[in-house]
């Protein structure tokens, strides 16, 4: 086979030193993050501890859009990556949240900064921040509704 037929035959797919660099960099992302995690691990250990479920029960009642919105509110104001709104996401399942509340606290977790608003004003102006977060806060909310009603049509919980 020519050159140009080798090359036209491995276009587009990566060589061996690229996979092993995109490997290489791979884990140590993920060695950046292993610290954070077990850190948010420790911290819902803690919290079980000292929260027993029937606090959370009273929080969360199975109302769904009052779920949705408390579960919103707590993830805006605890934001922080996704990895972490997973972890605890799990926890408050098991502990028997319903979908509304959770599927609501990962959006507003990831997309809603409340501790970051004051930067987020400066950078790009308070006009924006405010309404970037507001819009992120009600979508946060229908999304976490429709979340729950798609997961439980199809079999899922909610």
């Amino acid at each position: 086979m020519s050159q140009n037929g080798r090359e036209r035959q491995h276009a587009g797919r990566p060589d061996r030193a690229e996979l092993l660099q995109a490997v290489r960099k791979a884990a140590m992302q993920f060695k950046s993050l292993l610290p954070i995690l077990c850190g948010v691990v420790l911290l819902i250990g803690l919290l079980r501890a000292a929260l027993p479920p029937s606090v959370l029960g009273s929080v969360f009642r199975g109302h769904p859009l009052a779920d949705a919105l408390t579960g919103a509110a707590i993830g805006s104001i605890l934001a922080g990556n996704p990895v972490n709104s997973y972890v605890i996401s799990e926890q408050l399942l098991a502990d028997g949240v319903s979908l509304f509340a959770i599927a609501a606290f990962i959006v507003s977790w990831v997309t809603v900064g409340i501790a970051q608003l004051p930067a987020e004003a400066m950078t790009l102006g308070n006009r924006f921040a405010v309404l970037r977060n507001s819009l992120s806060f009600i979508l946060a909310i229908i999304i976490g509704l429709l979340t729950a009603v798609v997961v439980s049509a199809f079999g899922g919980i909610a």
